[in-house]
């Protein structure tokens, strides 16, 4: 096992705490019912980069396609989906944000304005460790893009974290913290737009 595989699992383990009634495998008609009914959230988050260095902030969430991740210092990235595109800002840099179509990145899977993972093509592998349910899944249309691998627990349905493999087969690990499902999250917060003319 290696460096970053092992701090990848003893990451998980410390934060996923998971009640002893979740041992079911949930069906992924369960799973899609949860993430489309998953419009709005908040909570904090553990990044396990692709060089196992760890990385934390505050992530938000507004289903269809809106996702931001704010990093806590030193990590200057700020994360940012939104009216189709992922924006990569470096917040000690003038220059642009990376933008990326969000239609080719796996994310696209859970920002999807109606989630079905009972898709033809789009799940490939979908388990349970007695512990908590894994859904390894594609965008059918487009698998070179990469996969993400969805993390459940149950009773109630929660995600507790994705893993993210790029087109390079890099992995990318994050890790959530408890979700606020309750708290407001202002539509500026995506706008891409403007969070460029602000960070100038």
């Amino acid at each position: 096992m290696n460096k970053r595989t092992f701090l990848t699992m003893a990451v998980a383990a410390s934060l996923l705490t998971v009640p002893a009634s979740a041992a079911e495998k949930l069906s992924l008609n369960s799973l899609s019912n949860y993430l489309n009914k998953l419009s709005s959230a908040k909570g904090q988050f553990t990044q396990v980069n692709p060089d196992g260095t760890l990385s934390k902030g505050t992530f938000y969430l507004r289903r269809p396609g809106r996702m931001r991740f704010e990093y806590s210092k030193p990590n200057p990235s700020l994360v940012v989906a939104g009216a189709g595109v992922v924006a990569i800002f470096d917040k000690k840099s003038n220059s642009g944000p990376q933008q990326f179509p969000l239609n080719k990145t796996p994310l696209s899977i859970i920002l999807a304005k109606k989630v079905n993972l009972s898709t033809s093509g789009m799940v490939y592998k979908h388990t349970s460790d007695g512990v908590s349910t894994k859904v390894t899944a594609r965008d059918p249309k487009r698998p070179e893009v990469g996969n993400i691998q969805m993390v459940f627990t149950g009773s109630p349905i929660e995600l507790r974290q994705w893993i993210v493999t790029d087109q390079a087969g890099k992995k990318t690990t994050v890790i959530l913290g408890t979700l606020d499902k309750t708290t407001a999250i202002s539509n500026r917060l995506f706008n891409i737009a403007d969070i460029a003319k602000s960070l100038k």
